[in-house]
């Protein structure tokens, strides 16, 4: 793996297991997986161990790495042999006060990692201050370093120096830095710091670049003595962070350590397989998106939960979010911008105009995606016989059984179909869509104004049965029948397509189902629903 570093500095190998990987499982790790993880690092000669938080708003609780106190620190792991490992804990600046703090001649803690937000720097070092005048070392955790200027770098480099901390650490939280730009920020801080001051490093590996960060600050040229953050197995928020095994193996080559590694990966099979198979932790396209648009990962979950935008229409959204509010989450800016992004106005006049004389007088049969177009099929093909029927289906397109129109008011769903449409046994299907989605080339052959047909007081403004009714109704159609359309049922699959199924399905049944068969009865004397296959809407 090339040469052996010139190491003039002292680098330090610390484990976040037990607190950064606590945000997957609220830090209920089990009192036996916490002290195995305890004594397996600290048995590795790993250099610093962070048992967890310290919380005052969360009770006392032996199973888990998130503490009152520091005097519930020692409850857990008060009897257990730290050799020569430095033993830390981890406060969030304003989550617990100085007055829940040892002195640290009294606490199992020789230090205390306290991490706080650009704008609260002021505030945070003060009580860094105060946990320091308690004995302990402190270790100043600068979180979402990326959102410092050089000028606000140098502003908080005064602050620490003053304070003279043991260690301040970069803190990558979005898993944002390349190596170059890590590098420029690991000049200003090793340029101005005081020389005694060790520097740190805390990735995320959003855009998988947590090891290789590590290597570089490992590599980093300096006099100053170093440390670098790494879990087992990479086992942290979001995408996770630099798996400490790796960043263990690298320095026993490369940097003249000893770190018994097999310790580390019987820790990882012991303790930290088990919690990986039942909630996966890593690199994946979620934090990539966030990650590639600077932005907090909440924006990306709240527009991926709308479950009707592709990835194109989010990226494109989340380029819309200005300033402070990429990183500091907003629910209502996100809101809006996904409002003015859906809300794209037409004129659909001529669209509805030439519909609604092509189905004047015709009966008309609208197919969804339930189950029950399978299983009631024989009945459905009946029907539609018998009433030379003008057929739409929504949002897909029915095996075997090719409809008129297709209905679309999801990207994603288009998506889903778009190859299916270029097919020749599909051609003359005449697409609908509403206004919010786009068509990869051309147009389609009917667009409808996505903000008319909504219904921005319901939970889900965007049910698409529910905006065909609407526009079939400004057509002045008055009856039509509806088949696979069999409302939701929280403990089954409610399509019969596996890949049609939302994933928060379970929370949104019922309500979905009531505002289904509200509508039908407000409108019962303005439309004639009849439903060929059974529907909780009913």
């Amino acid at each position: 793996m090339g040469e052996k570093t010139d190491c003039m500095k002292n680098i330090q190998l610390l484990d976040c297991t037990l607190r950064d990987g606590g945000y997957l499982n609220d830090w209920e790790f089990g009192h036996d997986t916490l002290v195995n993880v305890f004594e397996r690092v600290v048995s590795a000669g790993v250099d610093i161990i962070e048992i967890g938080f310290l919380d005052d708003r969360r009770e006392f609780d032996i199973n888990r790495s998130i503490m009152p106190d520091t005097a519930a620190v020692g409850k857990i792991f008060g009897q257990l042999d730290r050799k020569q490992t430095m033993v830390v804990g981890m406060i969030d600046y304003g989550t617990c006060a100085i007055e829940h703090l040892q002195p640290c001649e009294e606490s199992y803690l020789d230090g205390i990692r306290v991490i706080f937000k650009q704008h609260v720097m002021h505030q945070a070092i003060d009580f860094c201050r105060k946990v320091k005048a308690l004995g302990y070392k402190v270790f100043v955790q600068a979180v979402s370093i990326t959102t410092y200027s050089d000028s606000d770098l140098l502003e908080l480099v005064e602050l620490v120096n003053d304070l003279h901390p043991y260690a301040m650490s970069m803190v990558d939280t979005y898993g944002l830095l390349h190596q170059s730009n890590l590098y420029h920020i690991f000049e200003v801080l090793d340029a101005n710091l005081k020389p005694d001051i060790r520097i740190g490093y805390h990735a995320h590996n959003n855009f998988q670049m947590g090891y290789a960060n590590g290597i570089e600050m490992i590599e980093a040229k300096t006099e100053r003595d170093m440390l670098v953050d790494g879990s087992l197995y990479g086992m942290g928020k979001s995408a996770g962070n630099a798996p400490l095994e790796l960043l263990a193996m690298y320095m026993n080559e490369h940097c003249g350590k000893h770190y018994h590694v097999s310790q580390i990966l019987e820790a990882i099979e012991t303790s930290i397989m088990e919690i990986y198979n039942r909630v996966h932790w890593g690199y994946n396209l979620f934090y990539y998106v966030a990650a590639s648009n600077k932005v907090h990962p909440n924006y990306v979950s709240y527009l991926m939960n709308k479950h009707t935008l592709s990835i194109k229409s989010i990226n494109e959204i989340l380029k819309r979010i200005e300033g402070s509010k990429k990183l500091l989450y907003d629910k209502n800016c996100i809101e809006q911008l996904y409002r003015e992004y859906e809300s794209y106005e037409c004129d659909d006049t001529a669209a509805m105009g030439a519909l609604a004389q092509q189905w004047k007088g015709r009966h008309i049969l609208v197919i969804g995606p339930g189950k029950t177009c399978l299983d009631c099929a024989e009945e459905i093909e009946r029907y539609r016989n018998t009433n030379e029927c003008v057929v739409i289906s929504i949002n897909f397109i029915p095996d075997g059984r090719k409809p008129d129109f297709l209905f679309l008011t999801n990207s994603k769903r288009y998506l889903q179909i778009s190859s299916q449409l270029s097919r020749e046994e599909n051609r003359g299907i005449q697409v609908i869509a509403t206004s919010n989605v786009t068509k990869t080339s051309g147009d389609f052959d009917y667009t409808l104004n996505y903000s008319n047909l909504i219904d921005i007081n319901a939970q889900v403004r965007d049910n698409s049965l529910l905006m065909l009714m609407r526009a079939l109704m400004a057509m002045n159609v008055s009856e039509v029948a509806l088949a696979g359309f069999d409302g939701y049922d929280p403990e089954k699959m409610n399509y019969f397509r596996t890949n049609m199924e939302y994933s928060d399905i379970r929370e949104k049944a019922q309500e979905l189902n009531r505002t289904a068969r509200n509508f039908f009865r407000e409108n019962a004397a303005k439309l004639a629903v009849t439903f060929i296959t059974p529907s909780r809407y009913q």
